[in-house]
């Protein structure tokens, strides 16, 4: 069944070779098939990985559409901010930034910010 098998994140870009350079100077990813023009194949943690492909329909999306969870949120997000990343502010109904970073509901902490392409991007904190 679904439940057991791994998920893996697809993601549009307008302009390959821009998102390649946002992927590689701002978050520190290489891609596994650096050959490649016209998609890019990236693996992080735990056997996860995800697809940027070209397309027209980059940054449509006004939703949330991959995240990353790490141990210490402030201190991943001075580094991502340290590279040149700028965090999202938010203050909608039950969600609301400070200085780039949301306490959820649930206590746990987490912040957003777009790619080069307009996806939408979030770091999140696990106990």
């Amino acid at each position: 069944m679904l439940k057991d098998q791994p998920v893996a994140t697809v993601l549009p870009a307008h302009d390959i070779a821009r998102a390649r350079e946002f992927y590689r100077d701002k978050l520190g990813l290489e891609p596994d098939n650096a050959e490649a023009e016209d998609y890019l194949e990236y693996k992080c943690g735990n056997g996860t990985e995800f697809l940027l492909y070209q397309t027209e329909n980059a940054g449509s999306a006004k939703n949330t559409q991959m995240g990353w969870m790490v141990k210490d949120l402030k201190s991943e997000v001075a580094e991502l901010r340290s590279r040149g990343v700028v965090f999202e502010d938010y203050d909608f109904p039950g969600l609301k930034t400070e200085n780039g970073i949301a306490t959820m509901p649930d206590g746990k902490l987490a912040a957003w910010f777009l790619d080069s392409e307009g996806n939408i991007l979030s770091v999140g904190q696990y106990d």
